[in-house]
Order: C-alpha cells, then structure tokens, then sequence
C-alpha cells in the first residue's frame, strides 16, 4: 500500500518531483524499504501527467534513492546486506567455508618490521616507494607487453572499485562471471551498477556469453584470470585467445583482470586484454599470499585510466601508506618469502586435488584442475538440506547462492575451501558428502568444455 505521507510529495518536473522525494528521505520522512506511491495515484494527486512521475522514478532509481520492482512498485532503497568472505567455525565443526589462505605459508610481518628503514613521507613525496616500483615493474612488465603505468590502491576490492566508478555512472552494465566472487557482487550493488551474468566453465568465462553480454549493453567486463573464486577456473591459453578476439571488436569497454592469486597460483597468466582495448587495467593484490591485512594492489593500467585513479587517490590524503609499501617490498623481496610461496604453491594445489579425486571415488564431478582455494561443486536441485545435514555432521561449506550475480537467485552447488584440507579430511568429507547427497538424491555433472 502507498504511504500515507505520499501526500506530502509536490512538484510539476520530473526534476521537482524526484528532488522532493529524496528531501523527504534525508529527513527521515520515508524509510528504507517504504512504497512511493503509485504512479498512476501520484501522478492524479500532483495534476501532471504519469509519464512525468515514471521519469522522477527513473531519476530517483539512478540517484540510488529508490529501486524499482516492476509491477511490485518502487520503493526507497535499502542499504544492501552483503555476504563476505570468511566464515567462522564452531565446537567441533571442520571449517571448509572460510576462502582463507592457510595462516602456515603467510608470512611473518615482525620479521620484516626490523629491516625496514621507514622515513615518514610529506605532502609532496612521490606516491609509490622507489623500491616497490622497481619490483612490479619487473612482475608486471613482461605480463603486460606493452606501455602501461602503475598506480596503488588498498587492496584489490578497492582497486576495482574505483577503476568502475572512474569510467561508469550509475545504471550502467558490468559484466561478470557466474557465479561471481563475493566482492565484485558488492561493488556492483552498492554502486549501483546493473550486473551482465557471464557463465563460467572450468576454464573461465564462456567468449560467446561475453558477446552476447556486450551486445546487450555491457560497458565493462571484469574477470579473473586465475583461480577464479568460487569454482577454481583459470584460462587456458586457448580460452584466452577466444576472449581477446570478442573484445577485440569491442574495445570501447573497460576490461579488468583481477589476478588476485598470482604469486601462488600454478597456472600460467594469459592474457585477455587485446591491445586494441582503450581503457584497461590489470590488478594484481597481495592478500591471498601475504595476508588479509595487507591491504595492497598493483594496478597495472593505461595513461588515461592510471590518471583517473591517481586523481581519486590524491598524494595528499588517500596515498596507500608508505610503511605498507615498504613492508609489503621488504617481505616479497625476502629469500623465506620466496621459499615459502613456493611450498603454498605446491600445497594448495595438492589440497584441492586431494578433494577432487577423492569425491571422483564417489561419483561426484567437480573441475577436475581446481586452482586457488576453493573447489566448487555443482548439483541438480538446490543444496540447503545438504549444506545443513553436513553442518550436523560436522562440517562447515558455503552454500552457492551467495555467489549468484542477481538476488534471490538459487546456485544449486556448494564451495568448499582447501586451504588447510589433508588427504584422510579430504576422503572423510567426500564419503560424508556423497551419503548425504544420495539420501537427498542430489546428482552432480561435470562442467568442462573444453580440453586443457
């Protein structure tokens, strides 16, 4: 039902109308999640024709002040719940729901915090520590194989975040893969971005559903190279090519590569940015392997795109803190570190294979080359009495919905985090796993392609 307040809406312009409703929200006149009147009512009340409220509705929706719900109405915008990442266990529950790193392989930061010669930076001090360039430079340039400039920013997340708002308003199409990491979900929610559903396969995002996606209106496409969270997926060389010819005809849209894994991932990075795209960025954080709290990001970008961020990262009040950089450049340059990453490279790979060949031995399919932390598993029905039979069994899994691109959306499969897994874990939890999945009939079918 409409608010009675609605009577307090005035105006004659679209322009008047929307301004009104959204002073009504700042004062607190209407709350989240309330009905704006009809358009039809208010338009009679107002004495101006229904396409003129539809329009302040529309203004209103790309303000991010309302949303619109087709026949249900338009109501006044909530702030969005997001799922994040991590999940705590309890009692004597097994964890596989976390997505974290395995605390064993990140470095210790103490050790590092005594060699760093830290001299705090003025206004006026370049934006990146000499030393950390020098570093991504020699990482990044061969990957890249071209000119590119490099920016920082707070983590991946964040460097995503501000590349979107840098180039798109409001309303525009992103498209991304599906299911979809939890964070790149949020960014676009909260930014009011429309998201464009780009399946995946074992080998990352499916070329023709890309096309269709920017045929449909996509202005920027962010996808992850390797170890795609959730499913595992990383891009072969072939699928690479497949992606570069669809945004070869397209290189008016935004392409970011979000190569979160990559000192600890065991495929090689191909590149899905053809040198034809005019805005582009490759980002490469340094979360999974050093530690959440790291909070750092190379951004590897074009002249104009790296301009824009450095514009919204002003040296003067958001530079990424140059104790972190010099932290981060001590720690990656130590030999412990080298060796280390090379053990959780070889780890985690093993883990995940540990769980995919023992749920082979039951029957259940799942990408059989997972990399990154997690192995996803995918069914024929929805999987929340599974998910809960197993919590009372003892064993924590992320449901697949969370990972849907649209709200309310069913993923019927689970994630199941390998980080710390071991080989008996691994076969305890596939034969569990494979019981309760028969006793609810659930079936699962292997999503690969394409050979490797």
């Amino acid at each position: 039902m409409a608010s009675e307040r609605a009577i307090t809406i005035s105006g004659t312009t679209a322009a008047e109308i929307a301004a009104h409703v959204r002073d009504l929200v700042a004062a607190g006149e209407f709350a989240p999640g309330e009905s704006l009147p009809p358009i039809r009512e208010l338009a009679k009340s107002l004495g101006v024709n229904r396409n003129t409220v539809a329009a302040a509705y529309r203004l209103l929706a790309t303000a991010g002040t309302a949303e619109t719900h087709g026949r249900s109405g338009t109501t006044i915008s909530r702030v969005p719940v997001l799922d994040r990442e991590g999940a705590a266990g309890g009692g004597r529950a097994i964890n596989l729901a976390s997505g974290n790193p395995d605390p064993a392989f990140l470095p210790d930061p103490s050790r590092a915090l005594s060699r760093v010669r830290y001299e705090p930076p003025l206004y006026g001090t370049p934006v990146i520590d000499e030393g950390l360039l020098d570093w991504a430079d020699a990482h990044l340039a061969p990957d890249v194989g071209g000119e590119y400039r490099l920016v920082l920013a707070h983590g991946a997340v964040d460097a995503v975040e501000r590349l979107l708002t840098a180039h798109l308003t409001r309303g525009d199409a992103v498209a991304v893969e599906d299911p979809c990491f939890l964070s790149s979900i949020g960014t676009l929610r909260l930014n009011g971005f429309q998201t464009a559903a780009v399946p995946v396969d074992d080998h990352g995002m499916l070329p023709d559903r890309l096309d269709d996606a920017i045929r449909a209106g996509a202005r920027a496409v962010i996808l992850t190279p390797r170890a795609h969270n959730p499913t595992g997926a990383s891009l072969t060389e072939r699928r690479a090519a497949e992606l570069r010819a669809v945004l070869e005809r397209n290189p008016q849209v935004l392409v970011i590569e979000d190569d979160h894994f990559s000192a600890v991932s065991s495929f090689d990075y191909h590149r899905a940015t053809p040198p034809s795209t005019n805005r582009w960025a490759l980002v490469r954080s340094v979360s999974k392997f050093l530690g959440p709290d790291l909070r750092l990001a190379f951004i590897a970008a074009d002249s104009e795109t790296a301009a824009r961020l450095e514009t919204r990262l002003s040296s003067g009040t958001t530079w990424v803190s140059h104790l972190i950089q010099q932290l981060v450049h001590t720690i990656l340059t130590d030999p412990v570190t080298s060796e280390l990453l090379a053990q959780a490279k070889q780890a985690y790979a093993e883990r995940s294979s540990f769980l995919v060949d023992a749920l082979a031995e039951h029957g259940i399919h799942a990408n059989p080359r997972p990399d990154g932390l997690n192995v996803w598993v995918e069914f024929d029905r929805p999987v929340q009495n599974l998910v809960a039979d197993l919590g009372e069994l003892g064993w924590l899994v992320r449901p697949g919905d969370p990972f849907a691109t649209e709200n309310g959306r069913h993923r019927n499969a689970i994630r199941v985090s390998t980080a710390t897994l071991t080989p008996p874990i691994a076969s305890v939890f596939a034969a569990d796993l494979a019981d309760r999945a028969a006793h609810l009939d659930l079936r699962t079918a292997a999503t690969r392609r394409e050979p490797a």
